[in-house]
């Protein structure tokens, strides 16, 4: 498998994409729990705690919760007069 690499013997492209991809994830993080805290619960398929948990999984949890969690509101059909 070979020897473990530091941060110091990391190259600046690999320093780069690594702190690109950690920003990636913080954001979609960050995004996904702003938006379940200012969702109700009425709209947010199963209990929020879980969502919350679910979000914190790398990358997969915020792309869930954005696919499945979320109700979406109730449109109308009626046509305006």
């Amino acid at each position: 498998m070979g020897k473990r690499k530091r941060w110091r013997d990391l190259t600046t492209r690999q320093r780069t994409g690594i702190g690109a991809a950690a920003s990636v994830q913080f954001l979609l993080a960050a995004a996904a729990w702003a938006d379940l805290a200012r969702l109700p619960a009425g709209r947010v398929r199963g209990p929020k705690w879980l969502w919350a948990l679910v979000i914190a999984v790398n990358y997969v949890g915020p792309v869930v919760y954005f696919a499945c969690a979320r109700v979406p509101r109730a449109t109308t059909t009626g046509q305006s007069a």
